[in-house]
């Protein structure tokens, strides 16, 4: 028999060590249980102060993460990345100066010129990363958060839940904002760089994304969804 650990509802954002669950979704007669990441000591989920964590009683590990009970606020979260996403692939990126002519581009443009110069594979690899991927990421949480606020989008809720954690680990745009600060060091001894309105975008998105991960958790979500579609 596993040993009972009386703690709230847990939260295994992605930036977290998660513990594994099994949990009531499909079957509400199921056992509520929680595997310590660190020692695997399955323990009883038990349904008590929410905005608390606890503790593997074994070895101390964090295994419930305090559970986040307004939806409001990763609303509007995912409603500003969508905006700034949108600016960060509509004005230029950087503008340059060579000998009198300026020379500007968007993101959509660069992939394109890749794409002219023969250079197919690392214009797929920018595209996916840095547009495809967190375009989807950022869509497919706001249509969740959507349809939980509205009550709606119970039939598909599982399938945009999946997507998400399936497509977030291939959004890289920290790593387009470490390649283009490296370019623009290299570039402004041969022409005057003026960052764009892209650019910055990027920077902010790269933190709002950060701040839309922590303000819920996949737990979170079964747990809206449970009380909203019920």
């Amino acid at each position: 028999m596993p040993e009972r650990l009386t703690f709230p509802h847990s939260g295994d954002g992605p930036d977290q060590c998660p513990g594994c669950y099994c949990e009531g979704m499909l079957d509400p007669g199921a056992p509520q249980l929680l595997a310590c990441p660190q020692c695997d000591l399955l323990q009883k989920h038990a349904h008590s102060a929410p905005q608390s964590g606890g503790r593997c009683r074994r070895c101390g590990a964090v295994v419930a993460h305090p559970r986040h009970a307004s939806i409001d606020r990763p609303l509007a979260l995912a409603l500003t990345c969508a905006q700034v996403f949108v600016l960060a692939n509509v004005f230029p990126l950087v503008s340059m100066n060579v000998h009198g002519d300026i020379i500007s581009t968007t993101m959509p443009r660069a992939v394109w010129a890749l794409y002219q110069h023969q250079m197919t594979g690392l214009a797929l690899l920018v595209f996916l990363t840095t547009l495809l991927a967190p375009g989807i990421q950022i869509a497919t949480i706001l249509t969740l958060l959507i349809g939980l606020r509205f009550r709606r989008g119970q039939r598909h809720f599982a399938r945009l839940f999946r997507l998400v954690e399936t497509i977030r680990v291939w959004g890289m745009i920290d790593v387009l904002m470490l390649g283009i600060l490296v370019s623009l060091v290299k570039l402004a001894a041969l022409a005057t760089v003026v960052p764009g309105v892209a650019l910055w975008s990027f920077g902010a998105l790269l933190v709002l994304l950060a701040l839309l991960s922590s303000s819920f958790s996949t737990r979170d979500l079964w747990h809206w969804s449970q009380e909203r579609y019920a």
